[in-house]
């Protein structure tokens, strides 16, 4: 199955993190690297006034691991890199996002596929229409067409920021 992560940062070095997220993620067994996006810095959404801008990339990846255990793997180097969740869309050191994992569909407390607000998130889509135009968000269309409709002034490229292939 073809799974996409988004990695985001707006804590410490987050470009560091990033990468140290993407390596942490393909590390283990089950989790096969396709190809990572460029790096892109964003304006915050929601969350408390005066947040720094986050760094935010968006990774493909083939897995044979079922959702929930993809999931558990995002959190828990989520949780390696420091993040703690005390607010709701508040700063964090490291945010992976299990955004669409084949054509799972899943509306549960645990896991929502595909995630909830993709389809109104530039700072996913942007970086995941640059590594992967033909993608598609289950029930709401494809990525280029819901990006269309979409502000992106508050997503900048960072050309000199590249993601390295983990190894």
């Amino acid at each position: 199955m073809k799974a996409v992560l988004a990695l985001g940062s707006n804590q410490g070095h987050r470009f560091d993190t990033l990468q140290g997220a993407m390596d942490a993620l393909f590390d283990a067994p089950g989790l096969e690297f396709v190809a990572a996006s460029p790096v892109y810095e964003t304006d915050p959404v929601g969350g408390p006034e005066g947040q720094r801008p986050y760094l935010n990339a968006v990774v493909i990846a083939e897995t044979k691991l079922q959702p929930r255990m993809l999931l558990e793997r995002a959190q828990s180097v989520e949780t390696a890199f420091g993040r703690v969740r005390e607010e709701r869309w508040g700063p964090r050191t490291l945010d992976v996002d299990l955004i669409v994992v084949g054509d799972t569909v899943c509306d549960d407390p645990v896991l929502t596929l595909p995630h909830p607000r993709v389809h109104e998130r530039a700072f996913v889509l942007v970086p995941w229409s640059q590594v992967d135009p033909s993608g598609v968000v289950p029930g709401h269309g494809e990525v280029t067409v819901l990006l269309a409709g979409l502000d992106q002034s508050g997503v900048r490229l960072r050309s000199d920021l590249t993601l390295q292939v983990p190894d």
